[in-house]
């Protein structure tokens, strides 16, 4: 499964993830730093990726477009860059059931 980090998070978390998620990536290492959605979104569906972000944007473009791209919408407030790596771990099973899901678009996690 590969992860494409939106701006909004921590490009750390590539690091922090690379284990479990090791073809992942943050837009800011593709040369996507300040892109718009629409940039973001073309890039991972072109290259096979699952957006992770905590902005709506990319929620509400799931339920328009639907996937690809699969979207796994961070829904924590403020919080580190290892509560969300911790989130993303605890969730491991539930991610990769919807990578796995032909009809999945969207995920919640908080």
């Amino acid at each position: 499964m590969k992860l494409l980090f939106d701006e909004n998070l921590s490009s750390r978390l590539v690091d922090l993830l690379s284990t479990l998620f090791p073809e992942s990536n943050h837009v800011r290492n593709v040369g996507l730093a300040k892109a718009d959605d629409n940039s973001v979104w073309s890039y991972a569906k072109e290259h096979g990726f699952i957006i992770v972000s905590k902005d709506s944007d990319f929620h509400q473009r799931s339920f328009v477009w639907g996937a690809p791209p699969k979207v796994i919408w961070i829904r924590i407030g403020n919080c580190t860059t290892e509560d969300i790596a911790n989130l993303l771990i605890h969730h491991r099973v539930d991610l990769d059931a919807f990578a796995n899901d032909p009809d999945g678009a969207f995920l919640e996690l908080g």
